[in-house]
């Protein structure tokens, strides 16, 4: 297991790596990956036979191509798998036309919808994917086929990009600022703004009046949770509902849209103790997309 500390700045979160124990390959095995690069981070998953061996998560560049190689070469790490041993890649994410080593782009919203599945199980219906840039409500079947979805594109609120201005905002880790939000004697009246930019000159205003840090996150992530339970309910909530992306691991986010929506999300798994990150599920449903890509492809010679 390895992590990456961070430079100190606030806003930035930790990149992880992780080689699922009891795992072992050989050269006759089918490896495949799926590399998903976002606007905020890039993911890689690497599968054998079809099941995740290992995984990695980076901080997303200024370039999407050395953006893609640094994550795929960060979960091949400690694996003895070269990038020549792998099959077939699937790029997915904000710059998957930029990922130079795929054989096929796919969209982030299959891929996460199939990567869900995979996480939790056929019960999973609805996803909430809360992207850096993008808000993302997906319907699937039991297999992980989506049959609906809607985005919310027009601003970062939400995301993990206002996330971030937050952290830098108030001084604080941005891993911390879930729990922090949860603080709170009783439950502020969320922020008007949810435009970031916005947002961030309103909570100025609020801590100038003498909200406390805890209370001025209480009020942003409600109305985060807000518009993100109006979107699960504009495409239509089904049992059961998960959420991926950077802000399942918010536990302030991940409640308030409980609490929005009279609902309870399947629980995250505990990615620190070798279970699956629900930030890679993009990545390892285009892993998945890529096996059978592959079989497909040796089906059809």
């Amino acid at each position: 297991m390895t992590e990456q500390n961070s430079d100190g700045a606030c806003w930035r979160w930790q990149e992880y790596q992780r080689v699922l124990p009891g795992k072992s390959w050989t050269s006759n095995d089918i490896v495949t990956a799926g590399i998903d690069v976002g606007s905020v981070g890039s993911k890689a998953a690497v599968l054998v036979n079809g099941e995740i061996y290992s995984w990695g998560i980076t901080r997303t560049g200024s370039n999407s191509p050395e953006s893609a190689t640094k994550a795929l070469n960060w979960a091949l790490k400690d694996t003895g798998i070269k990038q020549s041993d792998i099959k077939y890649i699937v790029g997915t994410g904000y710059g998957r036309v930029n990922v130079p080593m795929a054989n096929k782009a796919l969209t982030e919203i299959a891929c996460h919808a199939k990567g869900a599945n995979y996480i939790w199980g056929s019960q999973v219906h609805t996803v909430l994917d809360v992207g850096g840039q993008d808000i993302k409500a997906i319907r699937c079947n039991d297999t992980g086929r989506v049959t609906s979805f809607l985005m919310n594109d027009k601003c970062a609120a939400g995301t993990g990009r206002g996330m971030e201005v937050f952290a830098d905002l108030l001084k604080i880790p941005i891993e911390d600022i879930g729990e922090i939000s949860l603080k709170i004697d009783e439950e502020p009246p969320a922020v008007s703004c949810t435009c970031v930019a916005f947002a961030k000159t309103e909570a100025v205003g609020l801590l100038r009046k003498g909200w406390s840090k805890e209370k001025v996150l209480a009020a942003y992530t409600k109305a985060m949770a807000v518009r993100m339970s109006n979107l699960i309910n504009r495409v239509g909530l089904e049992p059961s509902l998960v959420i991926t992306g950077g802000q399942s691991k918010n536990i302030g986010i991940v409640s308030r849209v409980e609490t929005a929506l009279n609902v309870k999300c399947l629980p995250t798994p505990n990615w620190r103790e070798n279970e699956l990150d629900p930030m890679i599920a993009g990545a390892l449903g285009a892993g998945i997309y890529a096996k059978a890509l592959y079989d497909k492809s040796q089906n059809t010679q």
